[in-house]
């Protein structure tokens, strides 16, 4: 059986661990960031130099706008007994030229990718920008 470091210093105040070692976080000056515009202040100013005040900008989110985007290699999926698709209507904005098509397409869209009306001709398809 192992002896315990308490019976050991039996009749020392501090038990090896100094003033305040043995009370939570005294040792270190407090847990975590305490400390840090008082006794750490200069381990805040070399170390973690963005730590205070406020950087950079967020976009009010009645100001941000999200586009519906499709990818070419989507179309025969989504709509395999079509050739001619109104993407404005089915509720998407932009088409980007991702994937592969086979099938000659006539499509209707407000937005499109130069990949995407390059695969879309090289099939002899057809695109309208609105």
């Amino acid at each position: 059986m192992v002896r315990k470091k308490t019976k050991k210093f039996r009749g020392s105040m501090t038990h090896g661990r100094g003033k305040k070692g043995g009370r939570g976080a005294g040792l270190r000056g407090g847990r975590g960031n305490a400390g840090l515009l008082k006794h750490k202040y200069m381990h805040m100013v070399k170390y973690m130099p963005d730590h205070l005040g406020k950087y950079g900008f967020k976009r009010p989110q009645h100001v941000q706008v999200e586009k519906k985007i499709i990818n070419v290699g989507q179309l025969e999926e989504k709509f395999p007994d079509r050739t001619e698709i109104n993407l404005s209507e089915e509720g998407y904005d932009k088409l980007l030229g991702g994937g592969t098509i086979k099938k000659a397409f006539h499509i209707t869209v407000k937005e499109a990718s130069k990949k995407a009306i390059e695969k879309i001709e090289a099939v002899d398809g057809k695109i309208t920008l609105l």
